[in-house]
């Protein structure tokens, strides 16, 4: 049974395992017992499948692996055994096709599945047989790793439980292009018959881009998704749930409508809004879960059928307080506008910290940023963090990096760019004792604290 991660006022970090050495051994222990000390109570990461070349979490090659890199190989598990076993045996249905598609990508010198052999690109039984006789040894070591992902995020799980820490996890809306999941259930996405996409992911143009932002994820195919239950959708979540204890979708927005766009477009700005039968998805979980411990990421141009959507099926919604100040007294980011079933941010993955976004805004915005919160430059990023644990959000969410009052030199991601992100790493130490001391006393004092 999982642990209640929304029952009451909470508070956690943001700090994904890329960030952290040894992340599913002893790094990722020592920060639960950091978090635990803090009297922080839930820890937030990105989505932990393996990724692309460009490390962006949000560019997955599969949903239902895991990305080794997060590997203690200093605490790598017996490859036998009960526990071995029946990890084989439960997860023969996605795992052998994730080695295949992998050992194959290797072979073929990572060009994507689609510019494959026509035996491999569509899957001819006789040869992929041929080719597992022939990769057999590379495929058991592409298993026995997933085997050992599974063994150390499983312990490590339980440890950060036994110590009153529940993890919060992310689903990506969309999957990559290049992934096991188009490669193996292409009937579940918009492809033609060659394996590429006839229409791809977007935003329409708005206030941050004339052109809209064109992601090229391929479509789902929708009608075939409800006509089958919603087996493909049902399968992520619920591998995701088995690891975490409340999962945010990325995106929620397109479970309303989603912009499709023509796969020849050279921007966004052709595309369309089409409907997505996402209250049919959401019921068919709600009715295998009986609850759904999901958030749902609705920041942007949020239209009233979303926010509706969210509301019906009782989902927390983010809000980030960076995006609070443009002067208007309404905006849903400012803390006396928040509401309780949400989920507040000083910042998230995508922003810059909250010292390089301070330092960055005009004379006449930070003047507006200090007399909101009764602060000074002196007392940045700590007067945003308190307004954030403040909130009468059920849950805050500090990025580490705002914790440690870091500047830009410690971003995360900078969106629409895919050179120097997902690299900053917790810096060694710096997570003190007295910082522990600091930030339980504010947990205690703001109602967040066990």
């Amino acid at each position: 049974m999982r642990l209640p991660a929304l029952d009451r006022r909470r508070a956690g970090v943001l700090l994904h395992f890329s960030s952290l050495h040894r992340a599913l051994g002893y790094g990722g222990r020592e920060f639960v017992d950091w978090l635990a000390a803090a009297g922080f109570t839930l820890w937030q990461f990105l989505p932990v499948g393996p990724t692309g070349i460009d490390g962006s979490p949000y560019w997955v090659r599969s949903d239902f692996a895991g990305n080794t890199a997060f590997l203690d190989r200093e605490e790598l598990p017996p490859l036998n055994g009960a526990e071995y076993d029946a990890f084989m045996a439960s997860s023969h249905e996605w795992l052998d096709d994730f080695a295949l598609f992998e050992a194959l990508s290797a072979v073929h010198r990572g060009l994507p599945w689609w510019d494959w052999p026509v035996e491999h690109r569509d899957r001819d039984s006789a040869g992929l047989e041929r080719t597992r006789r022939e990769l057999s040894s590379e495929l058991s070591r592409i298993k026995n790793e997933q085997y050992a992902f599974a063994y150390q995020f499983g312990r490590l799980r339980d440890y950060a439980h036994s110590r009153g820490v529940r993890l919060f996890g992310d689903l990506p809306f969309y999957v990559a292009p290049d992934s096991v999941e188009t490669w193996s259930q292409r009937t579940q996405f918009q492809l033609d018959g060659s394996g590429r996409a006839t229409a791809v992911s977007g935003v329409p143009p708005d206030y941050f881009s004339e052109t809209g932002q064109l992601w090229g994820n391929p479509l789902y195919a929708w009608d075939a998704m409800q006509r089958d239950g919603f087996v493909f959708w049902r399968a992520r979540v619920l591998r995701q749930l088995e690891r975490m204890d409340v999962l945010r979708i990325d995106h929620f927005r397109a479970l309303a409508e989603h912009w499709a766009v023509p796969a020849s477009a050279q921007d966004a700005r052709s595309g369309t809004w089409k409907h997505t039968p996402g209250a049919a998805l959401l019921q068919v979980l709600r009715e295998e879960l009986q609850e759904l411990p999901i958030v749902a990421e609705d920041l942007g141009v949020i239209t009233p059928d979303v926010d509706a959507l969210r509301k019906n099926f009782r989902l927390p919604g983010m809000r980030v307080l960076q995006f609070g100040f443009d002067g208007k007294g309404e905006n849903p980011h400012l803390p006396h506008m928040h509401e309780r079933d949400s989920v507040v941010y000083t910042g998230t993955h995508d922003n810059d910290t909250t010292m390089g976004w301070y330092r960055s805004l005009s004379s006449e915005s930070r003047e507006q940023v200090d007399f909101f919160l009764r602060s000074s430059s002196s007392e940045m990023p700590y007067a945003l963090i308190r307004a954030a644990l403040g909130s009468v959000g059920l849950l805050a969410v500090l990025p580490a990096q705002d914790v440690l009052g870091l500047g830009s030199e410690a971003r995360l991601n900078t969106p629409a760019t895919v050179i120097g992100n997902w690299s900053w790493k917790l810096p060694s130490g710096s997570l003190t004792a007295d910082l522990a001391r600091h930030f339980a006393r504010l947990n205690a004092i703001y109602g967040r604290k066990e």
